[in-house]
């Protein structure tokens, strides 16, 4: 009788819908998903939401294409129905002036805060827990423009009964793609249920030690990828600085000039002569980094959005990886396909490079 009971409860769940979904995404680097994804993102620049999508994915379609917005920042939506996936592709990098302004904004900024996007918007995030984590003011502004979109178009299909999300980017894509992990993370708005999974293609470091700490904290065991081709300088980007006050709170530099003082007078002065030698150049150079990255190319980002508020940057600028990697080694017949012949400096960041050791070390599609 029990087993009846239980049996017709059961049944009245999963035909009124309020059972627990199978869910399919899995965790870890997945090379067809993969080179779907690098398909996906390839489409961004041509495809409408009136056209057929031939080429795209098979049950994959297209259902969302944001405005530009930001600093020519886009994204796009496609759902794949018989697996209740959808995939959230963040467009990279498109060639103009304005794109290019986004990533040589590079003052880091708190990963916690309030953005003043206009005179009527503002934008309050929170990207990781710690404190000292922060972020790329110009990959955060991007993210900003396009976040009240995305959570909207999520919350809309996770009422239709899509329950996994991937998140995709290449280039300055990927590097968003991170923050908009974290920021989906810490999002009350968000269901918790859902299940996200990150790709970030060709990603240049999106902040500093303790944001990428906290970032692979939230995506751990395989569910925050970093994919680098070998060859492709952009990952390397942008320069990383590590002063004494980027350690963690205890460590042997906070408290070093009390230890010096306390060295008799001959060992004190060389031992102090010697610190500030190695200090103050990293000091001087994390300055005038975030002078310049931050506070000049700030007033060029202001012409193109002129009610943006210039945020609080930090004395810091050390740029790390983040996610778990997955290297695509340049391996035989690489270097005579991509050959560089000193101009063509995104040969090696190209979808096509990216595709083309994918297919040769996961034979994952035609050579």
């Amino acid at each position: 009788m029990m087993f009846r009971i239980s049996l017709v409860s059961f049944l009245f769940l999963f035909f009124t819908g309020n059972v627990l979904y199978a869910q399919q995404l899995a965790p870890h680097f997945n090379p067809r998903e993969y080179h779907d994804l690098l398909d996906l993102s390839s489409l961004q620049r041509d495809t409408s939401l009136d056209q057929s999508n031939a080429k795209a994915p098979e049950n994959f379609r297209i259902v969302y294409r944001s405005p530009e917005v930001g600093l020519k920042n886009r994204w796009d939506l496609w759902i794949n129905r018989s697996r209740g996936l959808g995939v959230i592709s963040i467009r990279g990098t498109n060639g103009t002036a304005t794109s290019w302004m986004e990533n040589f904004y590079a003052g880091m900024i708190s990963a916690k805060g309030t953005l003043q996007l206009n005179d009527s918007t503002t934008f309050t995030y929170k990207l990781a827990e710690d404190d000292k984590a922060f972020v790329h003011a110009g990959w955060l502004l991007g993210f900003a423009a396009m976040a009240p979109d995305m959570v909207q178009q999520i919350k809309h299909y996770y009422q239709e009964g899509i329950h996994e999300f991937i998140i995709f980017g290449h280039s300055q894509g990927g590097a968003i793609a991170f923050l908009a992990r974290s920021y989906f993370q810490y999002l009350d708005a968000i269901p918790k249920d859902i299940v996200f999974k990150t790709y970030c293609s060709a990603a240049p470091k999106p902040g500093n030690l303790f944001y990428a700490y906290d970032f692979d904290y939230i995506t751990r065991d395989g569910w925050g990828i970093r994919i680098v081709n070998g060859r492709d300088w952009v990952p390397e980007t942008p320069f990383s600085i590590q002063r004494t006050t980027d350690f963690n709170t205890i460590n042997p530099f906070a408290n070093i000039k009390k230890a010096l003082r306390q060295q008799k007078f001959p060992v004190r002065v060389a031992l102090s002569y010697m610190y500030g030698r190695l200090n103050r150049p990293t000091r001087r150079a994390s300055r005038r980094y975030q002078r310049i990255l931050g506070k000049m190319v700030y007033g060029r980002v202001k012409k193109v959005m002129p009610e943006y508020n210039r945020p609080v940057f930090v004395n810091s600028h050390n740029y790390t990886p983040a996610g778990t990697p997955v290297i695509l080694y340049p391996v035989k017949g690489y270097d005579e396909k991509f050959p560089f012949d000193g101009k063509n400096i995104f040969v090696h960041h190209s979808m096509d490079a990216y595709r083309w050791l994918l297919n040769h070390i996961y034979n994952t599609g035609q050579h």
